[in-house]
């Protein structure tokens, strides 16, 4: 099943249950699909892939906005943005625990010979792409910057 007919279905149960965090949410990654299907140059139906990146993106600016709330003590702002990462949360990938993600970050250290941290981008490079959708950016560059230096 495709990711727009998994949100179309999750929308319509929403709908049935009158959950607006999730409505919100779910509106907002269809309207995301949407725009990334009609950008000029692209293509009609997106890579899953490209699906991944776009919810990552998603979860990602909701988090970000949490935590500057949280930071600004403005918890009844931060609260709903969680809420809605954790409806958009739902459709990615199961993520990689720490030790899963340093077990491949190690096996491309040895594949590659890196030693320093003048590899990182290399390492980098081949763990985002094997990586992709499965572990966030900011872990695997924790990781490979503890393993390098």
């Amino acid at each position: 099943m495709s990711l727009q007919t998994q949100i179309m279905e999750a929308l319509k149960t929403a709908m049935k249950e009158k959950n607006t965090v999730a409505l919100e949410s779910l509106r907002a990654v269809k309207s995301a699909l949407l725009l990334a299907q009609t950008e000029s140059g692209a293509k009609a139906d997106l890579t899953e892939s490209e699906e991944i990146k776009l919810l990552q993106k998603l979860v990602k600016q909701r988090k970000d906005s949490a935590a500057i709330f949280t930071k600004q003590g403005r918890n009844d702002l931060a609260e709903p943005e969680i809420a809605q990462a954790a409806v958009i949360e739902q459709f990615l990938p199961k993520q990689l625990s720490e030790a899963e993600v340093e077990k491949v970050v190690m096996d491309i250290i040895a594949k590659t010979g890196a030693g320093s941290m003048a590899d990182m981008g290399k390492v980098m490079g081949m763990a985002s792409g094997q990586l992709a959708g499965k572990a966030d950016g900011k872990t695997i560059s924790t990781i490979v910057k503890s393993k390098l230096s």
